[in-house]
């Protein structure tokens, strides 16, 4: 994978001035250490950074159709382009490179703007029709890839990051309140919404279609699409399902093995990163792959004895690392940076640490498990729903309301998602300072359904969670901040088998029965495990991947952290209530307090986080103005002129 950007102007005669490129292209270097490409035609302009990975010599972009007409650029992996490159000869289309990315513009002019549903892989493309002067963006079914979209004065503006467009002049640096207000209730900001207001992000299974007229179409292809609660086939026996779910996942590891570089792991210690890696070695016998850990200095939260464990049964070479508040406090300015957002927990800086030792030891692409709590039913949420009462009491207002609100939100009254809504809003708007909180009715992110209510229509509750987490948790925040930000921060590309498509079209036909039986959480990948795994890896009870939360970093007295949260410096930003965060830090500083960030929302970490976003990224206080940036000088007397 790498770094993507571009500028489209339709109508204008002119070529996107290429330094405009070079510009937002610099900010996209350690995405793409490797290598540049860019291209300039009337009204456009594309730009790559590179990560080379696949036909090392020959694989920098933008590439073309054959006969020229077609031209674009993909941060990705198209896992199946062998079997699209073979169905495509048989088309008459010929390719001079193996670089999986090749076969975009030939997909393109054989089946239009659709497309992007013929491939299996992590992908966000933009694809160029010089005849039409048309655009076609595109993002990967789970928006394991992302990209960012901002309207100009001169066009439209998009990129990998959201640094890359800050580099445009016209797109202005302002905090977007829903953003904030969606990070203070879900578990990340929610496709579209960014922190950024006028830069959205394109929705995961998304096609955008941009016409020389400048006319716009934007269509989902995919979307997870679980059967309605009366149509679940449970006559099959779950042997069954655990052959064609080893089938799927044996195919999703074999596809991401393919590079011409060096693939690690990452072990968690957990089930779903040692099955990752137990498949990998059982399809490359022979060979010794490099595997990379976390631990903990605290007891409570280490798992490096069941990590160990499982490096030896793999005969892999392990590297491990020992993380603590110090290093936590060491990272917080950078995983802000990298994830352009305000973060709900540390452990992001643990991930940005993971990525940085596997760049270290020589390598550019890792293996994770990532996903299968979201789709086999991994969280507490998913076995609680088994004995969750549903019926509010009709003498307890608040819980009549707050009924009516899950309604509103999930279409079902009755299902719980993560907290009380209600009650979070009276906590957000005491955490709000008075100006802030005065404008709250205007971007309270409750005000609509955060996603497509008909998804959740007659499913089971197993399923209304899963989607719900695919889409609150999955894409805008853990593959984002937490997967694909702190790994290309080091040029690191991470590969996720659980959300191959062909994983997920087994995994939702499972019967819920099995994915969740006898209050054992994902019962069946268990099953499938262990044909791989010892004993002790399967049978352990979920050790949820946690770091130091904001009161572990209060009591450690960190400098930068007492500043952020100083009352002086909280009433200049003048987003939050001084004496609310004052509140909240001596109830974090009380002697043996720490958070359970399995149940509890850590605000003051949001709070501490969003200090340091708007330091990054120059952002105004609140009702303020953000100062004018510098913009590079021109690269060379041989650039462009500016449009």
């Amino acid at each position: 994978m790498c770094g993507i950007l571009g500028l489209f102007t339709p109508g204008n005669p002119e070529p996107v001035a290429r330094h405009r490129l070079a510009a937002m292209a610099e900010a996209l270097v350690h995405r793409g250490p490797d290598d540049e490409g860019f291209f300039t035609a009337p009204g456009i302009g594309l730009g790559f950074r590179r990560l080379a990975i696949v036909d090392l010599a020959a694989g920098n972009q933008p590439v073309f159709s054959a006969d020229g007409t077609v031209v674009s650029v993909c941060n990705g992996e198209i896992y199946n382009h062998g079997e699209l490159r073979a169905e495509l000869e048989r088309r008459g289309h010929r390719f001079r490179t193996r670089a999986d990315t090749e076969v975009l513009p030939a997909l393109y002019q054989e089946y239009g703007p659709e497309f992007a549903a013929r491939m299996n892989g992590q992908f966000a493309f933009a694809v160029y029709d010089l005849t039409r002067r048309r655009l076609v963006l595109g993002r990967d079914h789970v928006g394991i890839a992302p990209l960012f979209l901002a309207d100009t004065a001169e066009g439209l503006v998009f990129g990998s990051e959201i640094k890359a467009l800050l580099r445009h002049p016209a797109v202005p640096r302002r905090v977007d309140l829903t953003g904030l207000d969606q990070i203070l209730t879900f578990p990340g900001p929610v496709s579209p919404r960014t922190l950024f207001e006028g830069v959205e992000s394109l929705e995961p299974g998304t096609v955008l279609v941009v016409e020389s007229s400048g006319a716009r179409r934007r269509s989902v292809y995919w979307d997870l699409d679980y059967p309605e609660a009366g149509a679940i086939d449970d006559s099959r026996p779950a042997d069954s399902w655990v052959e064609e779910l080893d089938a799927a996942l044996r195919q999703a590891v074999r596809y991401r093995l393919q590079a011409d570089v060096p693939v690690g792991a990452y072990l968690s210690g957990g089930l779903d990163s040692s099955l990752i890696a137990a498949i990998a070695a059982d399809l490359t016998p022979g060979e010794r792959r490099q595997t990379f850990s976390i631990t903990f200095r605290d007891g409570r939260i280490d798992e490096s004895p069941h990590q160990r464990l499982m490096a030896r049964r793999l005969g892999s070479l392990h590297h491990e690392t020992a993380v603590g508040p110090e290093q936590i406090h060491a990272h917080l300015a950078d995983i802000v940076r990298h994830a352009e957002a305000p973060l709900r927990e540390s452990y992001n800086a643990c991930s940005l640490i993971l990525s940085g030792m596997v760049r270290e030891r020589g390598l550019k692409v890792v293996l994770t498990g990532e996903g299968a709590d979201e789709l086999f039913g991994g969280y507490v949420g998913y076995r609680l729903d088994q004995h969750r009462e549903t019926d509010a009491d009709p003498a307890d207002l608040d819980a009549l309301l707050e009924s009516q609100l899950r309604q509103r939100l999930w279409g079902d009254a009755g299902f719980f998602y993560e907290k009380n809504y209600l009650a979070a809003a009276e906590i957000k708007r005491a955490l709000y300072s008075p100006a802030v909180a005065a404008r709250f009715p205007g971007f309270d992110c409750l005000d609509r359904p955060p996603v497509d209510v008909a998804r959740l229509a007659g499913r089971h509750a197993f399923h209304k969670r899963s989607y719900l987490d695919f889409k609150l948790r999955m894409a805008d925040h853990l593959l984002a901040d937490h997967g694909d930000r702190v790994a290309f921060a080091n040029g690191v590309e991470a590969r996720y088998p659980f959300l191959d498509i062909g994983v997920i079209e087994v995994a939702r036909r499972i019967p819920p029965a099995l994915m969740v039986h006898g209050g054992e959480e994902k019962h069946l990948l268990k099953r499938l495990a262990r044909r791989y795994l010892p004993p002790e890896i399967v049978e352990r009870k979920k050790f949820s991947f946690v770091a130091p939360s904001s009161a572990a970093l209060l009591r450690h007295g960190v400098p930068l952290v007492e500043e952020l949260l100083s009352p002086e410096r909280i009433r200049r930003d003048g987003y939050f209530d001084p004496g609310t965060v004052e509140r909240l830090k001596r109830l974090h500083r009380e002697p043996g307090r720490d958070l359970n960030q399995t149940f509890e929302d850590d605000l003051l970490m949001v709070v501490l986080t969003f200090g340091l976003f708007l330091d990054a990224f120059d952002l105004p206080a609140f009702g303020g103005t953000a100062a004018p940036q510098p913009q590079p000088a021109d690269a060379g007397a041989d650039m462009e002129a500016d449009w």
